[in-house]
């Protein structure tokens, strides 16, 4: 029984070494574009699936599961990205599954709040205020980077839904727990920390649903400052919810301005079909008799432009 115990495959300069290298892959998620992030993250989960499959003692098959759940959660949000909703929703499971199977519980949670984000754009609204508002529960008495990253979640969605209250109140929970997380419970180089851009990116989103265009347009700014110039798509999601504000203050030709520059602007290797759906948003928003006017039009042309031509 002792042998059977103490049996493995893995040893602990292995482990060091992969968490490192899945380290490495948090922090260029953030600016590597979706299509060749995705090559890296399969090779670093087909070495933790190999490892896995031996039975290993408790404490490595913890790691093992912690750095599963990381990896597909990563994956799942690059097939959001890129529009690839079927396999996004089964890699989100996957990640919930292995972060269950880990029993860390700030995982747990984080990997839920994430993977509120595919309902949130794509629907249903429901789902999105379920998931966020279970990771909420499951960071209670933990408050950090996670328990703030749940509540905005939760708050955004809520306010897509229109419950003011709700949205409001959720947002209240979010600051108070980013408070107490210090600087926002991690380096701002790490797709799992969630730094103040990250909660005035969510803050923007609650703002701009709830129609509060001008407290909106203050956060976006903030939020524009403080980010890198390496960076993925943040940034034009917080310039489409400022051209989504133009509209509700009824400024709709320069609404389609910001949205058509802020699309043009974007690296090609970025403009994944998640961005052109935000850019879509704009048009959506626009009231019928102004979505045959020329600056709409123009917007529609520039997102039906050849890929080589954007």
């Amino acid at each position: 029984m002792d042998r059977t115990l103490a049996a493995g495959t893995v040893n602990a300069t292995q482990l060091d070494l992969l968490e490192e290298q899945v380290l490495w892959a948090r922090e260029e998620y953030l600016f590597t574009p979706p299509t060749p992030m995705l090559k890296t993250l399969l090779g670093h989960l087909a070495e933790v699936e190999h490892l896995a499959m031996d039975r290993q003692p408790a404490s490595v098959q913890v790691r093992l599961s912690e750095l599963a759940a990381m990896l597909a959660t990563l994956v799942a949000d690059a097939l959001m990205k890129l529009g690839d909703l079927t396999r996004s929703r089964s890699w989100f499971a996957t990640a919930r599954n292995a972060a269950d199977d880990s029993g860390n519980v700030e995982l747990r949670a984080r990997v839920r709040a994430q993977a509120a984000m595919l309902p949130f754009y794509y629907g249903p609204l429901e789902s999105a205020v379920s998931l966020s508002r279970e990771a909420r529960i499951l960071s209670r008495g933990r408050p950090g980077a996670t328990a703030a990253f749940a509540s905005a979640a939760e708050a955004r969605a809520l306010a897509k839904l229109g419950d003011a209250e709700g949205a409001e109140a959720a947002l209240r929970r979010a600051m108070a727990a980013f408070e107490q997380s210090g600087a926002g419970g991690g380096a701002d180089n790490d797709a799992f920390a969630f730094p103040q851009r990250r909660l005035l990116l969510y803050e923007s989103g609650t703002l701009t649903a709830l129609g509060r265009t001008s407290q909106a347009r203050r956060v976006q700014e903030e939020a524009l400052s403080l980010y890198p110039k390496r960076t993925g798509i943040d940034p034009a999601l917080l310039h489409f919810e400022a051209a989504l504000c133009l509209v509700k203050d009824r400024s709709l030709a320069e609404a389609c301005q910001l949205a058509g520059a802020t699309f043009l602007r974007i690296d090609p290797a970025h403009r994944t079909p998640i961005v052109e759906e935000r850019a879509r948003d704009v048009i959506e928003a626009l009231p019928p008799a102004i979505q045959g006017t020329r600056a709409a039009r123009e917007l529609r042309e520039i997102l039906a432009l050849p890929p080589g031509q954007k």
